[in-house]
């Protein structure tokens, strides 16, 4: 899809573990700041798009989350819709909102993501993330990982006192490190390099900055993974306002950001031989935005685990296949190197409550594009790339989304 959208107003909860905060306080505090960011009011909303991925498992809220959550700041009678699609949901959303708003339909839309995933019983945040999957299909799962796990010298417990897409990780990065030679040291690499970046980003769940050293010797959650090298269990939300042209016109002075193209598929059982749904992505986006890998001045990537932070730079042509490794460990997607790479913290140190993950990464990208990333402010930076994914389908990601944004 080529847009004829912009993002006019960001806004976003520092991401954290709330136990007195639900998905009302998260949603609304988002959104207000979204659309003061803008210069707008909330009356100027024709239309919500609200990307939430558990409420329904953790909360129990289901099937009116967004009108719910809209209810309580006084946004009604427009159009809300609910979007569900894993760790894609806000980007999902905001891909919907960009549609309606190039069709011509709407001229200023919200899309916002919203995430509860915190809870007293772990079993609850747990099975949010088992149900991004195939349930007929679980146990089978269940049962390949935890014995993948302990020829790998740890524990069992796959979704049980742990995220079993952490062990999906360990997998593919243990066949990462066989095929290519990827180290440890390498994966830990990633994680001290986002939390030098999250330790100045005000809204980051963990803001202290680690060494390589400090990320190897943390607890290990499942080899080659330490606790470190793990996204972790976060609540919180992200907005952004999408406006037409002619809107954005109206509000030059906020310096808009273009969505240039967003671009999504859906996992399938492809071969060995056939593109993934991040290549898929990432090429289509490239074909018709016109650009290419070597064009980008910041991109956020779906580290969910430092390993996929590596994989994904492969996967978008940032790097050939099996030099992930060696990227990352020559600084190259550091502030201050050649392509910095998850300037927020990324999901590692930002943190990734699911819904919100994809338009908190909207929310960095048009800050930098804006120049006002403080700190970590990469200089002059004109275009960037987002890439969000997640759930679980045939051998891939069920839903992946990548989005291409330029300072206008």
């Amino acid at each position: 899809m080529r847009p004829k959208a912009l993002i006019a107003g960001v806004g976003m909860t520092r991401f954290m573990k709330y136990p007195d905060k639900g998905l009302k306080e998260l949603g609304t505090e988002a959104t207000q700041a979204a659309v003061a960011d803008a210069g707008l009011e909330l009356g100027d909303l024709e239309a919500a798009y609200v990307g939430n991925c558990a409420a329904g498992l953790v909360t129990g809220q289901e099937s009116i989350r967004g009108q719910v959550i809209l209810a309580t700041i006084g946004v009604g009678k427009i159009p809300i819709v609910n979007v569900e699609n894993a760790c894609a949901s806000g980007s999902t959303a905001l891909s919907q909102a960009c549609m309606a708003v190039t069709a011509g339909i709407y001229d200023t839309v919200l899309a916002l993501g919203v995430e509860k995933l915190s809870h007293p019983d772990k079993m609850k945040s747990f099975a949010a993330f088992a149900g991004a999957m195939d349930q007929d299909e679980l146990n089978e799962m269940l049962e390949a990982l935890t014995k993948q796990a302990e020829a790998g010298g740890a524990e069992g417990g796959a979704g049980q006192n742990r995220s079993m897409f952490m062990d999906v990780y360990a997998m593919a990065a243990r066949a990462h490190m066989e095929n290519y030679g990827t180290t440890k040291e390498q994966f830990a690499s990633v994680s001290a390099k986002n939390s030098f970046h999250g330790s100045m980003n005000p809204r980051a769940q963990f803001r202290e900055a680690l060494s390589v050293e400090d990320v190897l010797n943390d607890r290990l959650i499942v080899e080659p993974l330490t606790r470190s090298m793990c996204s972790p269990i976060g609540d919180g939300a992200a907005a952004a306002i999408i406006v037409s042209e002619r809107k954005a016109r109206e509000l030059a002075a906020k310096k808009p950001v273009r969505v240039v193209t967003t671009v999504m598929h859906s996992g399938w059982n492809h071969t060995e031989d056939e593109p993934d749904t991040v290549q898929l992505c990432a090429h289509d986006a490239y074909e018709e935005a016109g650009v290419g890998p070597e064009d980008f001045d910041v991109v956020e990537i779906h580290d969910a685990s430092a390993p996929g932070e590596i994989m994904a730079y492969e996967q978008l042509g940032l790097c050939p296949k099996g030099e992930g490794g060696k990227l990352v460990e020559d600084g190259h997607t550091r502030l201050g190197g050649r392509l910095p790479v998850n300037t927020s913290g990324g999901l590692l140190r930002k943190g990734h409550p699911v819904g919100a993950t994809g338009l908190a990464q909207m929310v960095e990208l048009t800050e930098q594009l804006q120049g006002r990333s403080g700190e970590r402010q990469v200089k002059g930076a004109k275009l960037a790339m987002a890439q969000n994914g997640g759930g679980k389908s045939g051998n891939d990601a069920a839903a992946m989304v990548v989005t291409i944004l330029q300072a206008d």
